[in-house]
């Protein structure tokens, strides 16, 4: 997979001794060639100067009055950012180290961008060894949002910045988005839910607008009565649903050391229901109201795409008080049926005793 999601630099990324990945200097130069970072003819000779400086010494120390006579005002915030980046990554020692620092802290004063990047290339690591073209495709959840539709009673998630691109641009770009505000009807690009037939396929994209315009399937079914809470049915069996649950038991794993096996539940029906851990914030919100007994509008129910069942390996690794009991998780969409998964809930949420 070393040809897969090259724009975030894991290539350019080794692993200490943790496992976890340090930065080279490639890597920092990647980030230079970035449209926020790349040279434009409207460059100044500062700005020049200092990305040449930069690309040939990516950890040189840099000074406010380096980027003092930049002309422009959002190129030298742009820096501004990118060398805090540069130097908290550097002093953390890794990126991991470094994104815990950042969520740890609840401050982050990053573009969401930044942390995006990190957390793609993490999950690269996390991902080493496996080829199952569904874990791929479920792990993008961790770093894109998604927009979820529903289309012949199937749940589907998207790549919401890919799918408003090919809806404004039939897929050919800015050419694309210029003729259909001209009037002119464009072939409407064929979007695929990622199948056993087209796993190849996704597997040998490469960066561009096809990197992300694979469908993932997601199917779910929900039942009328609802006496305890939500109950959800599997109705797929090659459901991108146990995909995740891959993803997200490896990334609990590789932050926080200890073993735990995650699956799909078609209900939450446990009258010693002790934690739950939302997966994004209309999930966290959702549970918390189940948890209490609040009863849910249908459109709130709705709005809910799955529910996990999550299991410590070891239950010493669990606090005292919920040893041995299930963690349950929450994955929902937005009211404009949007998804942004948050990864760091289940680092940060999770019942762990002291020395886990």
């Amino acid at each position: 997979m070393t040809n897969f999601w090259t724009a975030c630099g894991h290539q350019h990324l080794t692993r200490n001794e943790r496992g976890w990945l340090v930065a080279s200097p490639d890597y920092w130069r990647l980030w230079l060639q970035r449209p926020e970072m790349a040279l434009v003819p409207e460059s100044c000779k500062a700005e020049k100067r200092l990305h040449a400086a930069l690309t040939e010494s990516p950890n040189m120390q840099v000074t406010p009055a380096d980027c003092k006579h930049f002309k422009d005002d959002d190129v030298r915030e742009n820096y501004k950012l990118f060398l805090r980046f540069r130097d908290e990554v550097e002093s953390a020692g890794s990126l991991e180290a470094a994104y815990m620092g950042w969520i740890q802290s609840g401050n982050i004063q990053l573009p969401p961008l930044f942390i995006d990047l990190v957390v793609q290339a993490i999950v690269c690591n996390v991902l080493t060894g496996i080829d199952d073209a569904w874990v791929w495709r479920a792990a993008e959840l961790l770093f894109r949002r998604q927009r979820i539709t529903v289309r012949d009673g199937r749940v589907l998630s998207g790549d919401s910045d890919t799918l408003d691109n090919l809806q404004a641009t039939g897929g050919l770009g800015e050419m694309g988005r210029l003729l259909m505000e001209g009037g002119a009807a464009l072939k409407a690009v064929d979007v695929k839910v990622l199948h056993k037939d087209n796993e190849e396929r996704y597997l040998s994209q490469r960066e561009g607008l096809g990197r992300y315009a694979f469908l993932l399937d997601m199917t779910h079914e929900i039942q009328n009565e609802l006496p305890h809470g939500l109950i959800l049915k599997m109705v797929n069996a090659r459901s991108g649903l146990k995909a995740l649950s891959v993803v997200l038991a490896g990334w609990v794993q590789h932050f926080l050391g200890v073993s735990v096996s995650i699956e799909p539940v078609q209900k939450v029906d446990d009258p010693a229901w002790r934690w739950h851990v939302g997966l994004d914030v209309t999930a966290t919100a959702l549970l918390n109201d189940l948890y209490q007994g609040v009863e849910l509008e249908a459109g709130r129910q709705q709005q809910l795409i799955s529910l996990f069942k999550l299991r410590f390996d070891n239950p010493q690794d669990m606090r005292a008080d919920v040893q041995g009991k299930p963690v349950y998780l929450g994955l929902a969409m937005n009211e404009q049926g949007l998804l942004k998964l948050k990864p760091q809930n289940l680092l940060l949420n999770l019942p762990l005793t002291l020395s886990a």
